[in-house]
Parts: C-alpha cells; sequence; structure tokens
C-alpha cells in the first residue's frame, strides 16, 4: 500500500483522498505501481487547478457573463465533487465558492452600472427632447434646421430604454421636428405666394406701360409713367424668371413712348445733353457702391442715387442704353447680393448642395480607392481609364464645393 498526505492506494489498487468528510473513493488502479496511481491522480488535481486559476483571471480580467461563468464554475464543482483527483478538494471547494461571490458582485456591479447608464441616457434624451421643443418655435430657419438635425445623430448615438419610454420620447422628438418642417414650409411658401402676387401685380403694370406706349399726351402719361415706376418698386421683387421678362417689357414700353417724346421734343437736345452728363455722374457715383460689401447701405445710397437720377429726366436716346446700362449693372450687383443672402439663409437649396457634394466625394473616393486597386493588380490600362473618369468627377466636386461655400460652408 502506497500514501501520501491527500490519499493512498490500498493492496487491491483503490485509490483514495482524503477530505473533511473522510476518504473517498477517487477509482481504481492496476495498470503500474502504486506511486504512479497517485501521481497520475495528483496530475489530475493539479489539471483542476489550473482550470480553476483560469476561470478566476476570466472573471477578473474579462467582461465574462455572469451566465458563463456560473456555468463553468458548476462544471468544475461536479468534476472535484466527483473525487476523481488526489489533493487538497476543500481548498477547491473554498475557492469555487469564493469565485461564486465575486460573480454575483460582478452581476450587481454591471446591474447599477447598466441603470445608471439607463438613468443618464434617460436624462440625455430628456434634454434633446426639451431642446427639440424649443427649437420647434424659432425662426432662425438655417440654425435651427441644422441644430435639429445634429440633435438627430446625438440620440441615434444613445442607448435605447425600454420601449415604452423610448417610444413616448421619441413620439415628442419627431413631433417637435415635424412641428419645425411645417412652419418653414409656411415661412417658405408664403414668400413664394408673396413673390406670385407680385407678380401679377407687375403684369398689370405692364399692360398699363404698355397701353401708354402710344399716348401722345406727352405730360399726364409721363407723369402716369412715374407712378408706375414707383407702383413697381412698391410692389416687390417677383420670382427671377419672371421678373426680367417684366421688368424687359415695361421698360421697353416707355422707351417707345419716351423715344417719340424726344422727337417730337427735338428742341431740348440740350437739355438732354446736360442730363446725360449728370447721370453719368449719379452712374459713376452708383459704381462706386461695387463690389457690394454692405447691402443695407449700398441698397439705400443706390435707392437715393435712383431716385435723383429719376428727377433728372431723360437724355439723348443715342446715349441712353450705355448710360441706363451702367446703373443696371450696378442694380444688378445689388440684386445678386441679396439674392445671394437670400440663398444663404436657404436651409433646403443648402441641404440639396451638401447632398450632392457629398454624394460626388463619396464617388470620387471609390473610384481612387479602384485606381489603386488596379494599379496594384498591374492593370494600367483600366487604372488609366478610371483615371480619366476621376478627373471628370473631381472637377464636379470642385463646382458643387465652391457652390456650397455660398451657402456659408
Amino acid at each position: 500500500m502506497s500514501s501520501d498526505p491527500w490519499g493512498r492506494v490500498d493492496e487491491t489498487g483503490t485509490v483514495y483522498v482524503r477530505t473533511s468528510e473522510g476518504e473517498q473513493v477517487v477509482g481504481s488502479w492496476q495498470a503500474g505501481t502504486p506511486e504512479e496511481a497517485l501521481a497520475y491522480f495528483e496530475r489530475k488535481y493539479e489539471g483542476l487547478v489550473v482550470e480553476i486559476g483560469l476561470l478566476e483571471k476570466r472573471v477578473r480580467t474579462t467582461d465574462l457573463s455572469a451566465k458563463d461563468a456560473q456555468t463553468a464554475i458548476d462544471h468544475l464543482r461536479t468534476q472535484v465533487d466527483e473525487h476523481h483527483a488526489v489533493g487538497d478538494l476543500g481548498a477547491l471547494r473554498v475557492r469555487l465558492d469564493k469565485l461564486v461571490e465575486t460573480v454575483e458582485s460582478r452581476r450587481e456591479e454591471r446591474k447599477a452600472q447598466k441603470a445608471k447608464q439607463t438613468d443618464e441616457a434617460r436624462a440625455a434624451k430628456d434634454a434633446l427632447v426639451v431642446e427639440a421643443e424649443q427649437l420647434a418655435q424659432s425662426d432662425q430657419w438655417r440654425s435651427a434646421g441644422e441644430r435639429l438635425r445634429a440633435l438627430v445623430d446625438i440620440w441615434k448615438g444613445l442607448p435605447r430604454l425600454d420601449r415604452k419610454s423610448d417610444d413616448e420620447l421619441w413620439h415628442r422628438f419627431s413631433h417637435a421636428r415635424s412641428a419645425f418642417s411645417k412652419r418653414r414650409k409656411a415661412h417658405f411658401a408664403s414668400l413664394d405666394a408673396q413673390r406670385e402676387d407680385a407678380r401679377k401685380v407687375k403684369e398689370k403694370l405692364v399692360a398699363e406701360a404698355e397701353s401708354l406706349s402710344k399716348s401722345t399726351d406727352w405730360g399726364p402719361t409721363a407723369a402716369r409713367y412715374r407712378e408706375l415706376m414707383a407702383d413697381w418698386k412698391a410692389a416687390g421683387r417677383a420670382q427671377r424668371e419672371s421678373e426680367d421678362d417684366l421688368w424687359n417689357r415695361f421698360r421697353g414700353a416707355q422707351d417707345v413712348f419716351f423715344a417719340a417724346r424726344s422727337e417730337v421734343f427735338a428742341e431740348r437736345d440740350a437739355e438732354q445733353v446736360e442730363n446725360l452728363k449728370l447721370k453719368e455722374e449719379l452712374a459713376e457715383e452708383a459704381e462706386k457702391l461695387v463690389p457690394i460689401t454692405d447691402l443695407k447701405s449700398a441698397r439705400a445710397t443706390f435707392r437715393s442715387l435712383n431716385e435723383r437720377w429719376e428727377a433728372i429726366g431723360h437724355v439723348p436716346r443715342d446715349a441712353r442704353p450705355k448710360v441706363e446700362g451702367r446703373m443696371h449693372a450696378v442694380e444688378r450687383a445689388i440684386q445678386e447680393a441679396e439674392e445671394g443672402e437670400w440663398r444663404r439663409t436657404n436651409p433646403e437649396a443648402r441641404a440639396r448642395a451638401a447632398g450632392l457634394t457629398g454624394q460626388l466625394q463619396a464617388a470620387v473616393d471609390k473610384l481612387r480607392e479602384q485606381i489603386d486597386a488596379a494599379r496594384a493588380a498591374g492593370n494600367n490600362a483600366k487604372a488609366d481609364k478610371l483615371a480619366r473618369e476621376l478627373e471628370g468627377r473631381q472637377a464636379l466636386l470642385d463646382q458643387a464645393l465652391k457652390g456650397l461655400e455660398e451657402f456659408g460652408g
């Protein structure tokens, strides 16, 4: 018979392990000496020690789930309880019991952490909803629209709450965004309606101006044209595609009338020459406004110059296109500055420009990747073809980026 502090082998080859409850049968050994039997089952014990050590390390250093950890503990405990090893099995049970306590502690910590994260996510989403509801009442269409889109991205990055809470908060959030979108659409629809009203008013003004173009009642008709011009300015701007055409017709009708009057009053040529000099001075003064750096000031100055212009009277017919063209060029510069400012405050046009730029950028990036892949594969012909296509896409992207700059970024 052979033995050690934790086990023995009797004369029949039966192997025992000593425990606090007494000796327990480990197994039977007939293949060699008792010392070999004890060594074999001691190695089994060392294997259990290693497995428990590894599990302790996994629990301590990894995010092993409590469920998986408990399953592993139960598996090891079964091996210890079945007494198929020789060694201090009681010590292993103590280590497994402590490991159960550690796993349970970790479970509670994770539960508390999850609850904290949920509370933080709820507070964050509450704050997003409150901000969105405030923005829904804003008239800063561009900045508020951009902020609402940013809030959506922030929302997507936050953890989900329970379904009921999440749905309720999202409903409020979505409703705020919809309310803002509805108000913004109504605002721009109102602008469109105002421009349509201006178009209708100017259509009537043009019709009257054209009906007066053949009049020979010089004084009253000229006075009426001045009134029509005042009404034209008071009407506001129509849609751009209509504005230029209506203006050309309006000015054309006046030109017909005043040209006829000029022919009748040829004796006023001298006066008109003097008028030309005065208008050239006004045109020169107006041209100093370009380029437009202060739109409000330029608009007021040009209005004053234009009033003085109208008060001067007519110039010789052959000189009129050039001098008036100089004033029209300044007026167009002011109108373009106004339109540029309007475009910069138009979030829908900017969104379309940004979307196009993003699509073109993605296409350029993809082509570059395909060119690199073709070069790496030795397919230079394909790479050259893709490079030519890249030149065209890059040119479009550069143009789109330049257009996007008009919107302030």
